[in-house]
């Protein structure tokens, strides 16, 4: 069991994951593997992806619920895209496990750099607002874009919210708003997905799971009632979400980096 510094520690990270959620819909894994690295403790970045998948899944569960009693989760779409997904990330945590920990990272936050210039770019235009109507998406480019995020999602154990939310965006043109809602249904699929490989394995800390998620029940409380104020002005979430990916991928390489003896 964690002594109470690192309890401490694992409360006020899982309160930070769980209000990235809500607020974002994404960025709690994000956030989670570099917090249970840097701020934590946990030495092994497989350990901490595998702790970080679990604990993200709950709490996703606890925004999604918000969300979704606020009408902004789009089912057909979710479950469309969430099924799809499940396979590529099944895929993608197998290849996950057999690449060193620090390569993993740096790999990670590359990607999260390019999605964080995509996500910046996009939020200089205008998209629909919230509870806007929107054409009813092809089931292909929802099955294409979930198998591919799926994949990323197991690979680099994450809930895949980063990657989720632009790819709902990029498939259907529906609302930020309804996007981010509808991407925490995929977030607890293929979190859980990917959690259950890497527990298969004995890389999940399920203390520190519990832990991260006392924290987040409070955190995704928080963020998911600010998303709701700010759904009227989505370029502003989009803004939020990219500069958010920009900042903690820019530590991360850094750290990987030093790590590999790059820095």
């Amino acid at each position: 069991m964690p002594d109470a510094i690192h309890t401490l520690l694992g409360l006020c990270s899982g309160g930070v994951i769980g209000f990235t959620l809500g607020l974002v819909g994404g960025g709690g894994s994000i956030l989670a593997v570099p917090l249970l690295l840097y701020v934590v403790g946990i030495p092994d970045p497989h350990r901490a992806i595998g702790t970080s998948a679990l604990a993200v899944t709950i709490n996703a569960l606890c925004s999604l619920a918000s969300h979704a009693r606020s009408g902004n989760v789009r089912w057909t779409c979710a479950a469309l895209f969430a099924c799809a997904g499940i396979f590529g990330a099944l895929a993608g945590a197998a290849c996950g496990k057999v690449i060193n920990g620090q390569h993993l990272l740096f790999l990670f936050a590359i990607v999260m750099m390019v999605v964080g210039a995509l996500m910046a770019r996009g939020g200089r235009k205008p998209g629909p607002q919230a509870g806007q109507d929107t054409p009813r998406p092809a089931v292909l480019p929802v099955v294409s874009y979930g198998i591919l995020t799926g994949f990323c999602s197991g690979f680099f154990g994450i809930g895949g919210g980063f990657l989720i939310v632009p790819a709902l965006l990029a498939a259907t043109g529906m609302p930020m708003l309804n996007a981010i809602a509808t991407s925490l249904v995929a977030v607890c699929a293929f979190g859980l997905t990917t959690s259950v490989s890497y527990a298969v394995a004995g890389l999940v800390d399920l203390p520190m799971v519990g832990i991260l998620v006392a924290g987040g029940v409070v955190g995704s409380a928080g963020g998911a009632t600010l998303a709701r104020h700010l759904g009227q002005h989505p370029q502003r979430l989009r803004m939020i979400f990219a500069w958010l990916i920009f900042i903690v991928a820019l530590y991360m390489m850094w750290r990987s980096a030093r790590a590999m003896g790059l820095a």
